[in-house]
């Protein structure tokens, strides 16, 4: 028999049950069984969280499992919070409960361990007040937390405001310093202090003060912040030389450092050294901001992010330990946040371990390794993540300009949501610029996913960006990247149309589409449309008013201005990890997804390379006696030229007419021959060199067209000018970035910039130097003799 089950705060109220158990410490507890019904997981993770809180331990979320058909979730593990070795706290303990859904939707008890291994009741304790054993110099409960101190473990509770109250002024355990409003307070070390007249109540920082942990100092620091009105990042950590342990860590305000525009190297930190205790204890301290501040100013929904910043810049962060203890310490502050100030996460929490350890290896081979962990501080646990290496971080430089944010593990059920920044490099070859998990689909989560990407790419914008449609996504975009060009996701534009344009006679279809991919200008889509949106009387189809509203962010004539680097107009795009043998699809497994990563990473990369060696080694074959061919020949790689080839030749079947000449400036009609309706408009200025065509191509792929390749043939031009090869397109792209220093590149980013390229350069050495014995004496000689130079010129 399947019996229903409800939270404990129900059952306490109810007279009698068979299943109600009346010990356990006052109150009704209902004892688990297997067969017992729940309507959610969440449910069922209510109840036994009250079942816990009863007898004397405390749970969490375990594993989850997945379907193999569809990859929904079929069932959840919840578990004893003393399951597992990963903390010191923890003893392996086995008891848990699974659920597992049903055809019906419900969600029902099929497995249960009652025993532990551990005693009962000491989780219970540690939610009680403090015991009043004076603690030295202990640091204050931050407002915004509120937390509690036992004398054994510090754990976080959310209390009453008028027990919080009670309770600090009665408490021995701590010594406060409060500031008010307008004037100092004397603190119990008998010094005057004065602060901010601006500021609520709230602790504030000073030398001397102590913590149980290097979290609690964070999530006090970041209280002080928000109260006072600046923003915190995790700064620098340092390790002991004798055991490698962390000693010491810094935490400064957000503006600290030059990395990135909005920050101008504000010197605010506070720095917590470790003490033989185990403790931690703030022994530098700078409370003075060169900028505003903005006293009480939140995240939306009271989220705060700190974002862990992990180059190797003689530091790091937060290390894989420190982040499974926040990760862990979710569950002792989830229950009392409120529903508004909770994250959803999509993300296992198996993922965080194996991805961390996966970036602490890579970054002792990759000394360009970023990666970056979003934390939600209301519960401390982790939420989305992001990383590139060096190769990725490099090839930004290069081709940054024009990125897909793929969000494929969109389309189906996906284990995991992994998404990534996809570049087109000089081969017109994707090219991976950086990787995520992405824990909601919520603005804030890509807020700090598109911010820590930019930071992490030298603050570098594109110029347009692919990407979804969805409200989250475009706020986030055009926050992030003011001036970049937003465009729609084909796949999901061509969803959105096979649903609402379902119930329309095929007739519509086929003018749809027309209309669409056919009308050239921006005047020509509009007249086309309205035309027929009144000849099939659709002036009231709310989705039709809707994307013509957004014409701008999908219409092939509305696009053509705006440079894409020849990303396929009509949006085929093929996901950077879809090669057969490496795919990452909705049911990869988490023990292969990192094997499966470096396999397809590694499998474009050989692509790449074996592109580099047939544009420096092969010699396209001429096609005409023109010396623009040659010229180009001579400079492009071998796909952009073929390209360009294709243009230059058909520009023979076209007839070119002048239609307009004032002084240098001159108009044309090119049309081609046979094809009265296919002619387009083409400016150019003698002076200069200028030219202009109205079907856009230079300015959306950054190659000349066929009219005016047409022009120039007649006009005899027989060299194109520099502005109109774009060095991104050539075979020395790789060094593109010098030309770009006038575009904003500090030194500190361009001295980054050049030691990825210098890497790079040496990695092929020293990949083909180690091919054979006969090429390592030739790749050691060349840089024996290089080094001269430099030693000479220096």
């Amino acid at each position: 028999m399947v019996t229903k089950a409800y939270p404990l705060r129900i059952l306490n109220h109810t007279t009698t049950d068979e299943h109600v158990n009346s010990g356990g410490g006052g109150g009704g507890a209902a004892e688990p069984y297997v067969g017992l019904e729940f309507d959610t997981a969440e449910e069922a993770r209510e109840y036994y969280n009250a079942y816990a809180a009863r007898t004397g331990f405390k749970a969490r979320t375990g594993q989850l499992y997945r379907s193999r058909t569809d990859g929904t979730v079929s069932s959840r593990r919840f578990v004893c919070s003393k399951e597992g070795f990963q903390l010191n706290s923890r003893t392996g303990c086995t008891a848990f409960i699974r659920v597992q859904r049903r055809d019906t939707g419900k969600w029902v008890l099929d497995q249960i361990q009652k025993e532990h291994n551990h005693e009962l009741g000491g989780e219970a304790e540690e939610m009680t007040v403090a015991a009043t054993t004076p603690r030295p110099v202990r640091a204050p409960a931050p407002t915004k937390l509120a937390a509690t101190v036992n004398q054994h473990r510090p754990k976080m509770k959310v209390v009453d405001e008028s027990d919080r109250e009670q309770r600090s002024s009665s408490s021995k355990s701590t010594s406060l310093k409060r500031f008010k409003s307008g004037e100092g307070e004397v603190s119990n070390d008998g010094h005057h202090h004065h602060h901010n007249p601006k500021a609520v109540s709230g602790s504030e920082p000073y030398a001397g003060l102590e913590f149980g942990s290097a979290n609690e100092a964070c999530q006090f620091y970041q209280a002080y912040a928000e109260v006072v009105g600046f923003r915190v990042r995790i700064g620098q950590l340092f390790r002991s030389k004798v055991d490698n342990s962390i000693t010491s860590r810094r935490f400064v305000c957000s503006r600290e450092g030059f990395q990135h525009p909005s920050r101008m190297g504000c010197g605010a930190y506070m720095r917590i050294k470790r003490q033989d205790s185990g403790g931690w204890i703030v022994d530098r301290l700078c409370k003075d901001h060169n900028h505003d501040l903005e006293p009480g100013k939140k995240n939306q929904d009271g989220v705060k992010k700190i974002t862990e910043d992990v180059m190797m810049t003689g530091g790091g962060g937060l290390d894989s330990v420190d982040l499974i203890e926040l990760n862990n310490s979710h569950h002792h502050i989830k229950k009392a946040a409120t529903s508004s100030s909770s994250r959803e996460n999509r993300i296992g929490k198996e993922w965080y371990p194996l991805l961390l350890d996966y970036f602490q290896s890579k970054q002792t081979e990759d000394m360009g390794f970023f990666y970056a962990v979003e934390l939600d501080v209301h519960s401390g646990s982790c939420l989305s993540v992001f990383w590139a290496d060096s190769r990725a971080r490099f090839a930004c430089s290069q081709f940054g300009d024009a990125v897909v944010f793929d969000t494929s593990y969109r389309k189906g059920n996906h284990s995991v949501p992994f998404a990534t920044f996809v570049g087109f490099n000089h081969h017109r070859q994707p090219v991976l610029l950086g990787c995520a998990v992405v824990a909601d689909e919520s603005k804030e989560s890509f807020l700090w996913l598109f911010q820590t990407w930019l930071r992490a790419m030298s603050g570098r914008p594109p110029r347009s960006v692919v990407a979804d449609q969805d409200l989250p996504i475009k706020q986030a975009l055009s926050q992030v990247f003011p001036g970049a060009h937003h465009r729609y996701s084909a796949w999901q534009m061509r969803e959105r149309e096979r649903e609402n344009l379902r119930p329309f006679p095929s007739e519509f279809k086929y003018e749809y589409e027309k209309c669409i991919y056919q009308t050239q200008t921006v005047l020509e889509f509009d007249s086309v449309w309205n035309t027929l949106i009144n000849k099939y009387g659709l002036r009231d189809d709310v989705w039709l008013r809707e994307v013509y509203e957004q014409r701008e962010h999908w219409v092939p004539a509305y696009l053509r201005g705006s440079f894409f680097a020849g990303i396929p107009i009509n949006g085929a795009f093929e996901p950077f990890f879809s090669a057969s043998s490496s795919s990452l699809d909705a049911l990869t497994p988490l023990r292969e997804f990192i094997g499966r990563y470096e396999q397809g990473l590694e499998q474009r990369r050989e692509e790449e390379r074996k592109e580099d060696f047939n544009s420096y080694n092969l010699q396209p074959f001429l096609q005409t006696k023109e010396p623009v061919e040659e010229q180009c020949r001579r400079l492009y790689t071998l796909t952009v030229f073929r390209i360009f080839q294709n243009e230059l030749v058909q520009s023979y079947s076209y007839l070119c007419l002048k239609t307009y000449e004032e002084g240098a400036m001159s108009r044309f009609l090119v049309r081609k021959c046979g094809n009265e309706s296919e002619k387009h408009a083409v400016t150019f200025n003698a002076t200069n060199l200028n030219s202009s065509c109205s079907c856009q191509m230079f300015e959306h792929e950054g190659l000349l067209c066929r009219h005016v390749l047409k022009v120039f043939n007649l006009l005899e031009v027989k060299e194109l000018p520099s502005r109109y090869i774009l060095h991104r397109w050539t075979k020395n792209a790789e060094f593109g970035f010098v030309r770009d220093m006038e575009s904003g590149v500090s030194s500190q980013d361009l001295k980054a910039l050049m030691v990825w390229s210098l890497r790079e350069a040496a990695s092929k050495y020293i990949e083909f130097g180690t091919s054979s014995l006969e090429k390592y004496k030739l790749a050691y000689e060349i840089m024996r003799e290089g080094g001269k130079k430099l030693c000479w010129q220096r």
